[in-house]
Order: structure tokens, then sequence, then C-alpha cells
């Protein structure tokens, strides 16, 4: 029996779909964009995508409008989505790899929180970030004067521990566009609930903000968490500033120009110096036309703090080629710690959802963030 139009559409829709996922297109910038979005779910959310087609054939075997082997389409589909699915279950081994090439291979007795299986219920079912009960979020605390630019939220148990580290982070959105509580949300969640302290912060954006008001907005969030930070139970000496995308960017340089008089206008004895960085899909080029003074590569420098940078090989919005040099700079001046992961089939703003890959690049983070913390102290 020959297969119907509608159901060849349906799949092989999907195809496409997973063949843009699997292979993004890097160029014109439309195609690039577009990449970029199908990429999100197949890559991420591939389960999501296999109920789709499960419930398609069915649909099609239950109103006889198929048999068996005219289902051969999706069995297609289902060889090119379990590529996906081998390539999100890739991301341990080399998060693990990374972090003994960044910090030895001492880095596992550090990691008393260590997760050894994957949350495999809430990533096949519930793959959102849903903000847990035990965690609590208090919202829009103004850290500035930019209105509803300058707002953050913070992030901790219920049972208010104290004493614990601060992540600060910051949204992508190329400099245009984001907000805070959209990005990152399985990382603050299980570090909260872990006893972290997180921050996640707007920032002023374009075009009415140019370079360096975002880094300055960074680094009044930074300065705002040194002197409230100790009201909601963190220990404001242990920082770690992370970012996305373009929050990435910012995270950067904002923690290799530690209390840089020039990015901090008005606040310049503040103390806007970290503990270390967790930079996620960043743009590590220069911004929008600017001069090299406006890329992260340009601050590096041999008393940097200790790097966690992750970025997906099939990036097409911030190509792998800039991280990859990125870290390699940084390896190269910085006596710190550089661990860098460049995670097999992933594409940018892979940290949106609960997937096989970013629950395991939060482990990374754990990882990364006890091994700091341990020898620090």
């Amino acid at each position: 029996m020959t297969p119907p139009i509608g159901y060849l559409t349906t799949v092989t829709l999907t195809a496409v779909c997973v063949v843009l996922g699997l292979r993004p297109v890097g160029r014109p910038w439309s195609l690039a964009y577009l990449s970029f979005r199908i990429g999100i779910v197949i890559n991420e959310l591939p389960f999501v995508v296999l109920y789709w087609l499960l419930a398609s054939t069915a649909l099609a075997l239950g109103q006889g409008s198929i048999d068996i082997l005219g289902g051969w389409p999706a069995a297609v589909v289902l060889a090119l989505l379990a590529v996906v699915v081998r390539r999100g279950l890739r991301t341990g081994p080399v998060i693990d790899h990374a972090l003994a090439e960044g910090l030895g291979s001492g880095w596992r007795a550090a990691d008393v929180n260590r997760r050894r299986r994957l949350p495999l219920l809430r990533i096949l079912f519930l793959p959102v970030a849903i903000r847990p009960r035990d965690v609590e979020r208090r919202a829009d605390i103004s850290y500035g004067d930019a209105g509803r630019r300058n707002l953050l939220d913070v992030y901790r148990h219920r049972s208010h521990p104290s004493g614990g580290p601060l992540l600060i982070h910051l949204h992508g959105g190329g400099f245009n566009s984001g907000r805070k509580n959209s990005q990152s949300l399985p990382l603050i969640h299980r570090l909260a609930r872990r006893g972290w302290v997180c921050i996640s912060a707007n920032y002023r954006l374009r075009p009415a903000a140019q370079f360096p008001d975002h880094l300055v907005d960074l680094k009044k969030v930074i300065a705002w968490a040194r002197e409230h930070a100790h009201e909601y139970g963190a220990d404001p000496s242990m920082i770690f500033v992370s970012g996305s995308s373009a929050g990435g960017h910012l995270a950067s340089i904002a923690a290799l120009t530690p209390n840089d008089p020039d990015f901090q206008p008005g606040f310049e004895h503040a103390d806007t110096s970290v503990t270390a960085v967790v930079s996620l899909n960043g743009w590590y080029g220069n911004y929008y036309g600017q001069g090299p003074e406006s890329s992260p590569m340009a601050y590096i420098r041999q008393d940097a703090p200790p790097f966690f940078i992750a970025h997906g090989d099939r990036d097409s919005i911030a190509p792998v080629d800039a991280a990859r040099l990125f870290a390699g700079k940084l390896r190269g001046t910085s006596s710190a710690p550089v661990v860098y992961a460049e995670l097999p089939g992933a594409q940018h703003a892979f940290d949106l959802f609960h997937s096989l890959r970013f629950e395991k690049v939060v482990d990374g983070v754990e990882a990364f963030a006890a091994w700091v913390l341990s020898h620090r102290r």
C-alpha cells in the first residue's frame, strides 16, 4: 500500500527538519537562523519529535491509510533520530575528558555531588525548565537605574541555607533581545537545590545601549551581589559568573577585567572580581563591527580566573571556531585551569531544556565548581 500524500508530507517535513538539525546550514544568515531554530527542537528534544512521528504513524495505521510496510518513511526518520540521541549521549564522555584535560586526573575527588544517572523521566516527559518546589525565586529586584532592564531575580533553596557560593547568569539574544528567567534554568535550579544562591539578571539592550553598556550592567550586578548576597545566604567571596551566547561574551570580559574603572563608571571602587566563569555557547568575536577591544580575546591575562567553556560543534549562530580559538589562547596565557568541551552535534542555545546533552553539561559545571572551590580553600 502506498502511503497517502498527507502522511508522506508530514514525515518528509519531519525528516528535513531532522537533517537540518544534524547538518545545519551556516550561510546565508537567514538559513543559518532557520537551522538554529529547527536545531533547538531536534537536538535537544528528539523524544518530542519521536512522539509526534509515532502519533502520526499510529493515526495513519488506525485509519487504514497505510499498512506496516507502508510505514517505511517513519523508519527512516527513526534512524536519523537515533543519530541525534547518540550524539546527545556522547556528551558525558566529552565533558569528562574536558574536565580531566583542564583540571587533571584528580577532578573527580572534589565532586561529591556527581550524578551517576540521567533523570530519564524528566528528559523524556517533562524537558521544559519548571522551577522545583524546593527552590524559591525573589523576582524583579533593582540593581541600577535603567528600569526593567536593570532588574534581577534571586533563586535559593526554600530552607535558606547560608554560606553557599553565588552564581550570576546573563541571558543571550545577540545583545538585542532576551530576558532573565529564560536561559540556563536547569543549571540555575540544580545549583539552587544544592545550596547555591543564583542570580539571573536583565541588562540594557541594543539599539538604545551599545558596548560597553551591557558590560557595565553586569559589573553593577557583581557589585550589587558583593553588597547584598549575604542577605540571601550566599558567601559574596565565592562568585561564579556565567552567560549564554551574548551573556557568555559579557561574562568572559567581566571576569577578565576585574575592577577596571573604564567599565565601572560611578562605582569605580567596587570589587567586581569573580571566582570563576561558566560560558555556554558564547560569542567571542567583536561587537557589531567595533574594534578588538570589544572582544573577550583582547582581555586574556595571566591571572584570569578558571574558565568552563562549552560549545556546540554544530553551532550556526556563534560558530565553534571562535570558541576554540578563545579557549586555546586562554590556555596559553592563563595560569588558571581552562575546561573546554566541544559538544558533538550541539547547536546554539543547548542550555534551554532538560535534555540528554544539557543534563551532562550541568554535571560538568558542578564538577568544575566543586574543584574550583576545593582548591580555593
